[in-house]
């Protein structure tokens, strides 16, 4: 290994808790094409057993890590070019371990544009300065006088332009930009104040518009949202230390560099310089390298949230194959309705209209009874959009007459995220080309509840809406990040070969749109596969991509059992050998996890298939394709609770969570707004990251704390107490308390402040 990639392992060990060789192990794996999923699975000998979570890691800091070397490879170069390179300037850009570092060191040797100090240079001028340096008690004014010319007037001129010098060199100083950043960080305030005239027009964040806290505390959903209100021009951003003796302080750091002794003439001289220095040109940079770092803290956040959300969404229960009326709430436009089958086929659809203007409720009942009866609807979605309260008591209402042969289907509330977005796609268009747009709605929402996983896919995620500011935040990164999780999930499940859409599949290790496409096409022309083998015939799936897929792909009644399992196919030969340790038929063990009892795994260890392989095998054949997604579950709302309006502190009321940001969770509890969970009130204990204690989709029990109508903010407990301490709290402060505490918005559906955003 050359000295570069030891030095990216090493740095990359320290900090996902494994050793540089489980890195390097690692990064010539990735190199070689292997994927994320496929190496956490299926190499853990080869890595140690490093997860999906550090693999992750791994490939983005390499990533960073690999530009970083590139960049000191190209800044040694262009300063041995110039000449300048010495012994002591190669160890300091050797040990630089961040861009900025390395930025900080080269800036002296970065090839610019004519600058002050440069024509200050050309005219002469650098003896001055060296004479105030080398000259404390000599005058300065008499100093300069020795140089005025015909490009320097007189001594104001002269020693402007020595200042012009100075002023470079200390921007220029490696040690004392860092020295400035470190108490930058430890020192200075953001703040923001409102810009005069826009108070109405931005009262979103009338949060803001009087604000100032710590930089090094200011968490990301706050920054976001200050940076929002700066960008729309509602409020002015300050990040400065402490307006009294920050400057000062400041100037005495540069100061400090520069060596000045005392209160002589050039002292004197030399410290004013250091204050213009901060004024003028460092206390600029200071301010916008420290927005770029809050900027860039609260983005990492920020997506990390969107990304656990994300993740909690794609991997929640599924309901299985059940026939399900999907219902698109609407007023005007009327409900669109939809019919799949247990396969997820589309049966029937209907549009009915039992609100305004129509009010035809007789109408809309016997068409909903009507789907149910002749296609033996199971379950009922309905999207949680506008309107979702009146038609889910439509629904209630409805069930109420259903005639007693009919078996009663359970009604359940669906996220409609993204389901629009879907509906005009160009996939929603080859899928359905007849299908008006607002029926395929309908359609999303319906097999969204049979399987979220593999209806979620058909939506770019950023559309799916469980972000912070996620418009604001780095798209590249985003998209990047996004994907993994998708790509995670997917895999984590494993895909129905036979079944599967072209999206699920294009998320499978290896895969891709085209051969994801390639794959549809040649079931579409073939028939169903019979086994992972036949794979190999799909054109352009090579045997690379086989190894890469053919783990994370199921057939269900095949000719190889095996390939119902996430046991590999290279692996087949050792899960028959386990089999024949048990002397029965592998179908027969398959079904019966307690033949394998008493084998140990260690037995079955060799030098090609390790103890976690063996491991996961046993594992495999004990619950064959086994489904890590949690048993269906649905929330109910209590009756008569159908607006905020109904809501009273104290109500103890049932809800799924919709979003989780890094103040607390969103809470659907069926009137329209979301309830907000402070993180304060999430459980009986402190609680850092509200990730601990719930996720997006989970069932929970809450108690209603604080509504106020006007503005649409419910807020909501998870303690024992149903938060009387909040309430207690709020009472001793009055109205008006200090941000951070009590209901901060309404997700989706709600005109929640700044501070507790809408997802988007």
């Amino acid at each position: 290994m050359d000295q570069t990639a030891d030095r990216i392992a090493r740095s990359i060990a320290s900090e996902i808790s494994a050793t540089p060789k489980q890195v390097s192990a690692a990064v010539e794996l990735l190199d070689d094409g292997a994927t994320v999923p496929f190496v956490a699975r299926y190499r853990k000998e080869v890595t140690g057993g490093l997860d999906d979570t550090q693999l992750r890691t791994l490939s983005e800091r390499l990533d960073y890590l690999r530009e970083l070397e590139a960049r000191r490879a190209a800044i040694l170069s262009s300063i041995d070019g110039q000449g300048k390179l010495t012994a002591e300037l190669a160890r300091a850009v050797a040990g630089a371990e961040t861009k900025a570092a390395l930025e900080d060191i080269y800036l002296p040797y970065k090839p610019k544009r004519r600058t002050k100090a440069m024509i200050a240079r050309e005219n002469g001028l650098e003896p001055l300065l060296d004479a105030i340096r080398g000259n404390r008690g000599a005058d300065p004014e008499q100093l300069a006088a020795k140089f005025v010319t015909e490009a320097v007037p007189g001594t104001k001129e002269a020693l402007n332009g020595a200042r012009d010098i100075i002023v470079e060199e200390l921007s220029e100083n490696a040690n004392l930009l860092g020295r400035l950043r470190d108490f930058m960080r430890a020192e200075a305030d953001i703040s923001a104040a409102v810009v005069p005239g826009k108070e109405a027009e931005g009262a979103k964040f009338s949060d803001y518009f009087d604000h100032r806290e710590k930089w090094k505390d200011i968490p990301s959903h706050r920054a976001l949202a200050i940076l929002r209100a700066a960008a729309e021009e509602v409020v002015t951003l300050s990040i400065a230390p402490d307006p009294e003796t920050g400057a000062e302080r400041a100037t005495g750091i540069i100061a400090s560099e520069i060596g000045i002794k005392g209160d002589a003439p050039g002292d004197k001289w030399l410290q004013k310089a250091a204050g213009w220095t901060w004024r003028v040109k460092l206390g600029l940079s200071m301010y916008m390298d420290l927005l770029g770092e809050v900027r860039t803290r609260a983005h990492d956040e920020a997506i990390q949230v969107f990304a656990r959300n994300l993740k909690d969404l794609l991997l929640a229960a599924p309901a299985g194959p059940k026939a399900v009326l999907g219902l698109d709430p609407g007023i005007r436009t009327g409900v669109k309705a939809a019919v799949v089958d247990a396969t997820g086929k589309l049966l029937d659809t209907a549009t009915i209209y039992p609100f305004q203007p129509k009010n035809d409720v007789r109408g809309a009942q016997t068409a909903v009874l009507d789907l149910i009866s002749r296609h033996g609807v199971q379950l009922i979605a309905v999207g949680n959009g506008t309107a979702s309260r009146e038609t889910e008591r439509l629904v209630a209402d409805t069930l109420r007459i259903l005639p007693e042969r009919l078996a009663k289907p359970t009604k359940v509330v669906v996220s409609e995220a993204g389901a629009s977005v879907y509906s005009a796609s160009e996939l929603a268009a080859k899928e359905f080309p007849q299908l008006d747009v607002s029926l395929r709605g309908a359609v999303s929402i319906a097999r969204r509840l049979q399987d979220p996983l593999a209806e979620l896919v058909k939506i770019e995620p950023k559309a799916i809406g469980v972000g912070q500011y996620q418009h604001d935040v780095d798209q590249r990164r985003l998209a990047k990040t996004l994907e993994a999780v998708v790509e995670d999930a997917v895999n984590a499940v494993g895909v129905d070969l036979n079944t599967a859409s072209a999206p699920l599949l294009s998320h499978v290790a290896g895969l891709g749109p085209r051969l994801a496409e390639a794959i549809v096409a040649h079931r579409d022309a073939n028939g169903a596969f019979a086994s992972r083998k036949a794979l190999l015939k799909v054109a352009g799936l090579g045997p690379k991509a086989f190894e890469q897929c053919a783990g994370f792909l199921r057939i269900q009644g095949g000719t190889e059992p095996l390939d119902a399992s996430a046991v590999h196919p290279e692996a087949y030969g050792l899960a028959r050998k386990i089999v024949a340790a048990c002397g029965r038929d592998l179908r027969s063990i398959m079904a019966d996890p307690a033949a394998l009892k008493g084998l140990r795994a260690q037995d079955f260890a060799d030098a090609e298939f390790g103890l976690p392989t063996v491991q996961d095998i046993l594992a495999e054949l004990e619950k064959p394709g086994r489904d890590p997604r949690p048993s269906f579950k649905t929330a109910s709302f209590a009756d008569g609770v159908e607006d905020i309006k109904d809501l009273k502190p104290g109500m103890r009321l049932e809800g799924t969570v919709t979003n989780v940001a890094a103040f607390g969770a969103f809470v659907d509890i069926g009137v329209h707004q979301d309830g907000l969970v402070h993180v304060s009130q999430l459980a009986d204990r402190f609680v850092k990251d509200p990730h601990e204690v719930v996720k997006a989709g989970q069932i929970v029990q809450v108690t209603v704390t604080e509504v106020d109508v006007p503005r649409k903010r419910i807020g909501l407990s998870m303690k024992k107490d149903g938060g009387a301490s909040a309430r207690e709290d709020r009472n001793a402060r009055g109205p008006g308390g200090p941000r951070g505490n009590g209901p901060r918005g309404n997700g989706p559906k709600g005109g929640g402040p700044a501070d507790a955003p809408q997802h988007g």
